[in-house]
């Protein structure tokens, strides 16, 4: 993975975590990597890899069992919560960046209206 060093480290992986949890490439109570194999899995302090699953397990986006493992939640509920607010920061990221170039709300339609419909006749 390559980090975006503007953006903490930590940060990143979870997020990475989560959209293989949203895309289901990680299903529901799928057990995740321990956290040393995570720190080796994307090269980075074992200390990072807890505050990691740490913060998932905050979110409600996985659950540690002692002894188990950490894995993902059985939870659809939480996993369809997660998609959306996934999506919602990324149209945010997406008008905030057309606005900054002089794009209403109404041109970013219509944009996404044309691109859908290129994408169509691929």
């Amino acid at each position: 993975m390559n980090f975006d060093p503007m953006i903490p480290i930590w940060l990143q992986v979870a997020t990475s975590i989560k959209q293989q949890i949203v895309t289901g490439r990680l299903p529901p109570g799928a057990k995740l990597p321990g956290g040393r194999d995570l720190a080796l899995q994307y090269g980075i302090n074992p200390n990072t890899a807890a505050r990691i699953y740490q913060e998932l397990e905050r979110e409600g986006v996985c659950q540690t069992q002692r002894g188990l493992g950490t894995f993902v939640t059985d939870s659809g509920e939480t996993v369809q919560r997660l998609r959306e607010e996934m999506a919602r920061g990324a149209v945010s990221r997406f008008l905030a960046d057309l606005k900054g170039i002089g794009m209403n709300r109404e041109d970013a339609i219509e944009l996404i209206r044309k691109e859908d419909n290129t994408d169509d006749h691929q």
